[in-house]
């Protein structure tokens, strides 16, 4: 670890990886997304296909995630399997998510679960998503019916991964979540969905989606709560670190703009799950780039691993819940400065442990190698390589090297 000693971590420190349920399974063809990539217009580079296969190969990935010394495992879980028609549930997809999840703790994994990870199923996205009011009910009774399936085997839950993720499209893409090729292909969809709409919640208007996405969030965290199993329910949110740069910086309205209501429905909640990959700089014009001389990642955004202190900070001063990292990690080919990013990051968690602040994991991202998202497979996250046309699996140093840390029970 750069420049400090390391200490021994807390009692019950959660360590681990995370992937989600589209970015890894492959062959989603019941989601928006999948309907949104094979379009024409589309907004995405390629089509997600098989992925990693992580389908049928999660228990070779839960074998890795093992083998490098972790005791959690964030795993998502798709709607679109396993309610493919509205009100028609698949007891296959249920006991193959209940499977996976004895298989997490046959390896002394504690199962951390997303229950969406941006996607919903067709159906949904085709009556109106997150955009209309009956969707939050559509949703928690998704989360019902999942949870009477597998709660008991849940350790931690989270409804929606980044709550407020529309909020930071908002912000990166200047005002809006959608431009010209998203409308057309969202147009597309409609058409070959019979629908007079179709909501992608990636790029639905957060005017008319986050209220609805609040209510969501209460009713799932109610019925997760209804059991079977005894579990946190948690927020989890995109924190950048914003930062003021000169007199008259507007941080505070940026920093509004990326929270709004979610930092009172992270109150609510057992815990806040910090989800940080950068900062976000703003002058009294607004945000402005990364230095000319700053190092960027392979994602086009600023290398800046301390970012998570800050927010870790944030999260303890403005939302006063118990802190989960659910997510940290970079996009690079050069896995020299992935390891670099995780000492730097860790650090940070070092000093926050040290201030007192109640942070009780580290969850990289990713474990593998895997889609992401309308920037398909030409950005690489994972602790492991995987080769897109064989499916193999290879740890890489960084995976080495963090779980060198993790054995030494120090940061």
């Amino acid at each position: 670890m750069p420049d400090s000693p390391r200490r021994p971590i807390p009692p019950g420190f959660l360590w681990g990886s995370a992937i989600s349920a589209h970015q890894t399974e492959g062959n989603n063809i019941n989601s928006d997304a999948w309907l949104c990539e094979t379009v024409s217009p589309t907004s995405y580079a390629e089509p997600s296909g098989d992925a990693c296969d992580s389908w049928d190969r999660y228990e070779l990935d839960f074998d890795i995630a093992a083998g490098l010394g972790f005791n959690c495992h964030r795993i998502g879980i798709e709607w679109s399997r396993i309610e493919p028609e509205p009100g028609r549930f698949s007891q296959a997809a249920l006991d193959h998510y209940r499977r996976a999840l004895e298989a997490l703790h046959a390896r002394g994994l504690a199962p951390i679960v997303t229950f969406n990870h941006f996607t919903v199923p067709r159906w949904f996205a085709a009556r109106g998503g997150f955009e209309v009011a009956e969707g939050a009910d559509h949703f928690a009774r998704y989360v019902e019916r999942t949870t009477a399936a597998i709660g008991d085997l849940i350790a931690y839950a989270i409804p929606f991964n980044e709550a407020n993720i529309q909020r930071l499209l908002v912000l990166l893409r200047g005002g809006t979540v959608i431009g010209p090729t998203a409308d057309a292909m969202l147009a597309e969809c409609a058409r070959l969905s019979g629908s007079e709409r179709f909501s992608s919640l990636l790029f639905a208007p957060l005017a008319t989606c986050e209220p609805v996405m609040l209510d969501a969030q209460a009713k799932a965290a109610a019925a997760m709560k209804a059991g079977p199993g005894n579990f946190p329910v948690g927020v989890t949110l995109t924190m950048q670190d914003v930062q003021g740069v000169g007199e008259g910086h507007l941080a505070d309205a940026v920093t509004e703009m990326l929270y709004g209501p979610w930092i009172d429905a992270a109150k609510a909640a057992d815990f806040v799950g910090v989800q940080t990959y950068t900062r976000i700089r703003v002058s009294a014009q607004g945000q402005i780039p990364p230095a000319p001389d700053a190092e960027l990642t392979a994602a086009g955004y600023e290398f800046y691993p301390q970012a998570l202190g800050n927010t870790i900070r944030f999260a303890h001063a403005k939302i006063g819940r118990p802190i989960l990292v659910t997510e940290s990690g970079i996009a690079t080919h050069d896995d020299t400065r992935r390891i670099a990013f995780i000492d730097a990051a860790l650090a940070e968690v070092r000093q926050c442990l040290d201030d007192g602040i109640p942070v009780s994991s580290y969850i990289c991202w990713s474990l593998l190698d895997n889609f992401e998202w309308t920037r398909g497979y030409g950005e690489r996250f994972g602790l492991v390589h995987v080769d897109y046309e064989t499916f193999a699996r290879t740890p890489k140093p960084s995976a080495h090297h963090l779980a060198a840390i993790v054995r030494s029970g120090t940061i």
